[in-house]
């Protein structure tokens, strides 16, 4: 079990009662975390146990209706979901909104079924072919028909409104598509708005330039699985076509800083440098004036 949630959580949990919408960042590695089953290298040898990092979601708290949303059903969805129990201990889950049918993002969804959870009727957010996806394959079939799980359908830039101050916006993006459509998420709150794109192909495969949706939010959450080209030296990285954080920082290298401090890089496989705190990979992310997503940030949208 992963337990570096509640070693970097515990300690921002009492804070955020009083605000009304809260994002917070409950995973950052890539969907077989880190470290990554069956890796003998450095990167992950030192990663076992308290120092695990948990797989890619958010999780937002509307306050309004006493309700919090996980965005990703992760392998890490028991402490990611008990985090966010604990931090608003009057709330109950309002649902689940999915990006894609790669395990990281919707494999989770096993611990609401009979063998564990046993949840009643838990709203998932899904497009069509993810939502096909779950009706027509077992065992997730079967969280359907056992009524754990209810599936609410989505519409690619059709906004779904969840409260007065909670706004949640798919986005259809390029990516592996073998057995679901892709997509990421606008996340409104009364004041602010945050992007969530944690998994595309490569930027220009969008038929809409980041930049432009980057200029309508002021958090964005962005696929950084691979900092190069290098990290995966016996995969042919032209079928797993992620935006390197090099090619990223080079497309942004002249917006100016004011957007480029919106960016928060995520989604970091085993093998990024990102993950190691003093690397000089991270010193040129920041001196390129981007951030680097941190499990447990917050932010008050």
């Amino acid at each position: 079990m992963r337990t570096l949630l509640s070693f970097l959580l515990w300690g921002s949990m009492f804070f955020v009662q009083a605000q009304e919408v809260t994002l917070t960042v409950l995973g950052i590695a890539q969907d077989a975390g880190a470290p990554q089953m069956n890796c003998t290298k450095k990167c992950c040898e030192n990663r076992w146990g308290e120092k695990a990092v948990p797989v890619v979601a958010l999780g937002v708290a509307d306050t309004d209706t006493n309700r919090f949303f996980l965005f990703e059903a992760t392998p890490d969805l028991p402490e990611q979901h008990h985090f966010m129990q604990q931090a608003y201990p009057l709330q109950t889950l309002g649902g689940i909104f999915l990006t894609h049918a790669h395990i990281g993002h919707y494999s989770g969804l096993m611990y609401l079924g009979k063998e564990a959870m046993g949840a009643k009727k838990v709203t998932v957010y899904a497009m069509p072919r993810m939502r096909n996806f779950l009706n027509n394959n077992a065992p997730w079939d079967q969280l359907i028909t056992e009524s754990n799980i209810r599936i609410h359908p989505l519409t690619d830039g059709k906004r779904v409104d969840i409260s007065r101050q909670l706004k949640v916006t798919p986005l259809q993006v390029p990516h592996r598509d073998e057995y679901s459509e892709t997509v990421g998420y606008v996340i409104e709150g009364p004041t602010k708005k945050a992007l969530f794109i944690p998994d595309i192909d490569k930027w220009e495969r969008w038929e809409t330039a980041i930049e432009t949706v980057l200029s309508t939010v002021d958090y964005a959450f962005l696929d950084a699985t691979f900092f190069d080209g290098t990290e995966l030296p016996n995969r042919d990285m032209a079928a797993i076509p992620h935006p390197f954080v090099l090619e990223s920082m080079d497309r942004w290298k002249d917006l100016p800083l004011a957007e480029k401090s919106k960016i928060f890089l995520i989604h970091f496989n085993h093998t990024n440098a990102l993950l190691q705190p003093n690397s000089p990979a991270v010193e040129r992310v920041k001196k390129a004036g981007l951030q680097i997503a941190k499990v447990g940030q917050q932010f008050q949208l």
